[in-house]
């Protein structure tokens, strides 16, 4: 009498899960895999890149930090600030740059980072929950046990609604359009526009983007609407739209309230937009994203493999309160009428405070400047 042995296969283990594949979760799930955990990443996009929600703008620091690839990239080295009128102003800080970048290009680079550092990604695999067994979790759906969760899910995290943490309550609402041969747009500037109709409470923007690429958009404070056609044809007259074609579309809504007050519980943790962590003024986030992922993986791995503390703590203290910018985005809610940005496009206050916004004092201490003489007088396009 012969006896067959049954073999049954566990479900996969896995030291960290991660819920998202946009710029936290990635930066997380890469540093994590370095540290040595096994880790497995969650989107419900079917391909890294394939839906964009953000205009995809790095300042230099996370450039620098990240060593993104010079042909994912265009360089921008200044700011032209337009008033409602379309008066402008040029300001620049010694050394310092922005980087337009082709973002979906960009995301599957850093997928692929990711993947060369032995994380395992499954795209058009949503989080559907998870529950608690025996020091691990279960992922609902695929059945992964894992040993700690990661919520990178964005604004609207599914991870913080199914663990019952705080979830982000103000918001921008942003739309943005990507053209081809848009003519007459200063490569070397981030045009951006003040507009209080237009964008109450935020700005418009015109990025020149790689390979001769353009993104324009708007957003403005929630439940506000943004008009992005009365926006276009407001641009009329600044740069040549007869071969203009556009090829993309999107928007979506942006958290500006600062850090959520609860973004952890046990062995599960909010990054990035889920944590609130973008600037309640500027409402950039990449930056901020990045380096809370990158520092979420380090404090997980330190818990998980040398005794660490929770990684709560470690975030608590590294993640920014964003106390001035919170209280500036009171101000910029504010309904300031267009006259008043006419009248001080041209003093020295509006030039300090822009700079200080911008470029944040990083450029060997000094904040931005006109770039000459001629360049700090207002400005007018021709008729």
């Amino acid at each position: 009498m012969t006896s067959t042995a049954v073999r049954v296969r566990s479900a996969p283990e896995y030291d960290l899960a991660v819920v998202g594949a946009g710029f936290a979760g990635l930066a997380c799930a890469r540093s994590a895999a370095v540290r040595g955990l096994s880790v497995l990443v969650l989107d419900r996009q079917a391909r890294a890149g394939q839906v964009i929600h953000t205009t995809g703008l790095l300042v230099k620091e996370a450039a620098e930090r990240w060593e993104v690839p010079a042909r994912l990239t265009q360089r921008i080295r200044g700011v032209r600030l337009y008033a409602p009128t379309l008066s402008y102003i040029d300001l620049t800080a010694p050394g310092y740059y922005f980087l337009a970048t082709n973002t979906a290009a960009l995301m599957q680079w850093l997928a692929e980072e990711a993947r060369r550092a032995g994380a395992r990604l499954r795209y058009d695999c949503p989080f559907r929950g998870a529950s608690r067994d025996t020091g691990a979790m279960v992922l609902a759906g695929i059945g992964a046990r894992v040993r700690y969760l990661v919520g990178a899910d964005g604004a609207h995290s599914s991870v913080a609604r199914a663990f019952g943490l705080s979830r982000n309550r103000a918001f921008l609402l942003g739309i943005e359009a990507e053209y081809e041969d848009v003519g007459g747009i200063d490569p070397d500037r981030l045009h951006c526009f003040l507009d209080s109709k237009l964008a109450p409470g935020y700005i418009g923007w015109v990025v020149p983007g790689v390979d001769g690429m353009a993104q324009v958009g708007l957003a403005a404070r929630w439940p506000h609407k943004p008009d992005l056609p009365a926006f276009e044809r407001k641009l009329a007259p600044l740069f040549d739209w007869s071969r203009a074609r556009r090829i993309a579309r999107r928007g979506g809504r942006i958290p500006v309230g600062g850090r959520v007050a609860r973004f952890a519980r046990d062995r599960v943790l909010l990054v990035g937009d889920a944590a609130g962590i973008v600037s309640p003024l500027t409402a950039g986030g990449i930056h901020t994203a990045l380096e809370s992922g990158w520092r979420a993986a380090h404090a997980i791995a330190d818990y998980l493999e040398a005794d660490g503390p929770e990684p709560a703590r470690a975030a608590t203290a590294a993640y920014p309160r964003f106390a001035l910018k919170r209280a500036l985005r009171v101000v910029a809610d504010l309904p300031l009428p267009n006259w008043l940005f006419n009248a001080m496009l041209g003093s020295a206050a509006l030039r300090l405070v822009a700079s200080s916004i911008y470029f944040h004092r990083r450029s060997d201490g000094a904040l931005s400047r006109a770039t000459s003489r001629e360049e700090a007088e207002l400005r007018r396009p021709a008729d």
